[in-house]
């Protein structure tokens, strides 16, 4: 299949490996203020690209009737509009915080520990996240993604930062040097803790996830996430 990367930094990069390896073509290189190729004919276009350009570079892949895959963080004001675009243009979109296939098993069993612990009432639930000293974002959208599991499934209500309000998600972040993410959501009382974490030790497992959803997402229309990608 023929795939636009929209931002061409280390994620992009390494997703170009992957592509390559797995027999597609990249057909477009969009990266801040210089491209290479063009949107037209692309199957799908993945977007790993910085927060402030992420929605001008989805729109002009869905305002070309390309599936768009998109891992940047830091731009969900404008999600609303965004797949509204996609259900006009009669296109597919899919925003994922995290494309690892191990996250989103994370993911899954954030969710059924929630749902188990919300008995507990002395446990008290707090989380953290550490990346690498690049990210622009904070806290990670993986990490958002996990508090909104957790208060789905939970009596809280909302997540903030180093926040340990009665009713709230508290997350810490942490930049330090090359990390590529590693996140905890942690269960406190007075006598025990329960820990569950992800670690990741390479940006490979991002890469291959957001190749894995381009060539799902390519013949489809609607607005997707990754569980409609992986099943779960």
């Amino acid at each position: 299949m023929k795939l636009a990367l929209l931002g061409y930094g280390r994620m992009g990069k390494a997703i170009e490996q992957i592509a390559l390896e797995r027999g597609h073509q990249i057909l477009c290189k969009m990266d801040k203020d210089q491209s290479e190729g063009q949107l037209e004919g692309a199957d799908a276009a993945i977007n790993f690209s910085v927060p402030d350009a992420a929605v001008d570079n989805i729109n002009k892949a869905l305002h070309h009737s390309v599936p768009v895959v998109c891992g940047t963080t830091g731009w969900l004001d404008a999600y609303g509009e965004v797949t509204q675009t996609a259900v006009e243009k009669d296109t597919a979109f899919l925003y994922a915080s995290n494309f690892s296939i191990g996250v989103n098993l994370f993911f899954k069993l954030n969710k059924i520990l929630a749902q188990m612990m919300r008995q507990n009432q002395d446990y008290k639930v707090a989380m953290e996240e550490t990346h690498h000293i690049h990210k622009l974002d904070a806290p990670s959208g993986t990490a958002i993604t996990l508090a909104e599991g957790i208060i789905e499934n939970s009596d809280l209500s909302q997540w903030k930062l180093e926040d340990n309000g009665p009713d709230t998600v508290s997350i810490q972040s942490f930049r330090e040097g090359e990390i590529p993410g590693t996140h905890s959501v942690k269960y406190v009382s007075p006598i025990d803790e329960i820990t569950i974490e992800h670690k990741a030790h390479n940006r490979k497992g991002f890469a291959l996830g957001a190749v894995i959803a381009a060539e799902w997402i390519a013949d489809k229309k609607g607005i997707f996430k990754m569980e409609d990608v992986l099943n779960l």
